[in-house]
């Protein structure tokens, strides 16, 4: 399968017409007939029915269409971002993170180094044990995660520890107090991520287990807006970092614990043993002050 078989797939999908789908690509129609009968021989599935009344996309079709897009979508992104450096003579910088850091100073750190005409920043959603994957395997340079991961070729640094908070339905009974986790320990729970594991959701588990506590989970969540919709909606409660709270939504209050020492900590990863260029010292650079002010309280 070749990726013109990919994008006269998209055509003709998008058309439903042999015939004006063969004009778009400026081609004639006998050759993109067989170019289409041969992509479904290969994929082993019919992917448009044929009738008097013209084409549609079978149930499968449309499976290989949704895929096909963002197949596409992802190589015209890589190549445009190609293109840029090339033009720009500009370094990719990549930069890995879960999503409960991107609500306090990351976006400072992203912020800043997009201001230098020599970096291309990518920016990847990953869970810590991924970031750890990507990298060992090149496609990020640093990562923002919460979970310690013991391998030989990253190194892992501490930022700082931030205090959990409760995120809750407003109008729970708990809400305008400093609960306990074994007060919080009495109403079910939301956990998030689902998957992929280990991740936030082991180390709220762990939180509870170490104190003797067993929670009763309701409901799991891949990502944060919907953890806070299905709490909006009084599914239950969850423990958050305290960046989350800067995500202000309807129906969710926040609460500080009874113990603030509960904390979860900021870990920034790095190849071990590999010399910081420029870009890595820029960002070594801009951490270092991100985190003196955050340790001082200049901001949160």
């Amino acid at each position: 399968m070749e990726l013109r078989h990919l994008r006269y797939f998209r055509v003709v999908a998008e058309e439903l017409n042999l015939t004006r789908a063969a004009r778009r690509l400026h081609m004639s129609q006998p050759p993109l007939t067989r170019q289409i009968n041969q992509l479904e021989e290969e994929v082993g599935a019919k992917l448009f029915s044929r009738s008097t009344r013209g084409m549609t996309l079978t149930p499968a079709g449309q499976f290989f269409l949704e895929h096909t897009l963002q197949i596409l979508e992802k190589l015209d992104t890589a190549v445009a971002g190609t293109r840029r450096l090339a033009r720009h003579h500009r370094e990719l910088f990549g930069i890995g993170f879960v999503p409960s850091v991107f609500y306090g100073q990351l976006p400072l750190l992203v912020r800043q180094l997009r201001q230098k005409d020599d970096i291309e920043l990518t920016l990847a959603e990953l869970t810590t044990v991924q970031q750890v994957q990507a990298l060992k395997a090149g496609r990020i340079d640093i990562g923002f995660g919460r979970l310690r991961i013991d391998d030989p070729e990253v190194v892992q640094q501490v930022l700082f520890d931030e205090p959990m908070i409760v995120a809750m339905p407003t109008g729970h009974p708990l809400e305008g107090t400093r609960p306990t986790l074994a007060e919080l320990a009495e109403y079910p729970h939301v956990l998030f991520p689902a998957a992929p594991r280990p991740s936030l959701a082991d180390i709220v588990l762990g939180m509870y287990r170490r104190r003797g506590l067993k929670i009763e989970v309701v409901q799991e969540a891949n990502e944060l807006q919907t953890t806070l919709g299905l709490i909006a909606s009084g599914f239950g409660i969850t423990l958050v970092p305290e960046q989350v709270r800067r995500l202000q939504r309807d129906g969710v209050t926040y609460t500080d614990l009874a113990d603030r020492h509960i904390t979860i900590p900021i870990l920034c990863s790095r190849r071990r043993n590999e010399a910081p260029g420029p870009i890595m010292q820029e960002a070594n650079a801009i951490l270092e002050v991100m985190v003196e002010n955050r340790r001082s309280g200049r901001y949160p």
